[in-house]
């Protein structure tokens, strides 16, 4: 009896050495380098089970042994992980897989919403864009306005132009109410810190100004120049004149030319035939555009017009004869004549 008890002793000695030195070498495992020697693609599906994304990486080659990660989960207990588009590094163990897809750290897509463009513009995008989920098409402006929290706001100028990362499946509203809480502190921020004794009674008239100066600016170094045109105007009682705001009056109307008619033709954005902002923003301005109208560069100008060099750059005036000058040198170039000297 006692060399039987003995024998069963040394059994479970045995057994447990065993056990113990596989248990070792299954910690081994989670904290070996994976056998890929190239970052692996992977997509976990809402509700995908641990075992389920196992068997995945196994396929995919980066697990080298996926009985020993299912029984370290098993003694240890499994991670809750998270759906979405990942990016399993190079050699990475399965102790780090599974804190990366734990931890969520999903593949981010990108969105680029360009300064001067509309919100028409940025919606395109936005819907285009095949790794965010769409939940507005079809609606209507002020439906979307109401399901990011700004019911009846117009929704011109007031989303922030900027690259936007994301993690594939943020919805539409999501990045609308992302970008208009950018766009928001961007203003408040210059609106905070503007010059003193601006002609602008608030800062969405800073925002509106703003729109017109994205629009009209081809050299970035120009902004404050160009708002120190508009700004005197506004002083002055001046019309703004500009072509952007009647241009976005004409809306689908607009064929890409502007014609004398349609500076005459009055619509609540045409600043040749009324005095003031427009109504609205025309566009989506940038941080710099804000920033230029809060601040201005006045210097007495109140002309301008293009070079017609190519770079985006133009001629300021103070005076209408300086201006038609300069007028008249542009269009020479235009025409590839000699410029007047």
């Amino acid at each position: 009896m006692r060399k039987l008890l003995l024998v069963l002793l040394g059994l479970v000695a045995l057994a447990g050495a065993a056990a113990a030195i596989y248990w070792q070498r299954v910690n081994t495992v989670m904290g070996a380098p994976g056998p890929h020697p190239q970052s692996v693609p992977l997509t976990v599906k809402p509700g995908a089970t641990v075992r389920a994304v196992l068997a995945e990486l196994e396929t995919r080659g980066a697990l080298a042994d996926r009985r020993a990660v299912e029984l370290f989960l098993r003694v240890r207990g499994s991670p809750k992980i998270k759906s979405g588009h990942y990016e399993i590094p190079s050699a990475a163990s399965p102790q780090e897989i599974l804190r990366q897809l734990a931890e969520g750290r999903v593949v981010l897509e990108t969105l680029t919403v360009i300064e001067g463009w509309t919100f028409a513009d940025m919606r395109r995008a936005v819907e285009a864009h095949a790794q965010i989920k769409v939940t507005m098409r079809g609606k209507e402006i002020a439906d979307i306005m109401s399901a990011i929290g700004h019911a009846g706001e117009h929704p011109e100028g007031r989303f922030f132009p900027d690259t936007y990362r994301f993690a594939g499946g943020t919805t539409d509203r999501d990045l609308y109410a992302l970008a208009y809480r950018k766009m928001a502190e961007t203003l408040e921020a210059a609106w905070s810190a503007r010059a003193a004794a601006l002609p602008l009674a608030n800062a969405y008239e800073a925002l509106t100004l703003a729109s017109i100066v994205e629009k009209e600016t081809g050299l970035a170094s120009e902004r404050p120049r160009i708002a120190g045109v508009f700004t005197t105007r506004l002083r002055r009682n001046m019309r703004l004149q500009t072509d952007p705001t009647v241009i976005y009056g004409l809306g689908s109307g607009y064929d890409g030319n502007i014609r004398e008619r349609d500076l005459r033709t009055d619509t609540p954005y045409n600043t040749y035939t009324r005095a003031g902002l427009p109504p609205t923003p025309i566009a989506l301005p940038s941080k710099e555009a804000i920033e230029a109208v809060t601040r201005p560069l006045e210097t007495g100008e109140i002309f301008f017009v293009a070079t017609g060099i190519g770079d985006g750059s133009h001629v300021f005036s103070a005076t209408l004869e300086a201006h038609n000058a300069a007028v008249a040198r542009y269009l020479a170039r235009l025409r590839g004549a000699r410029v007047p000297r």
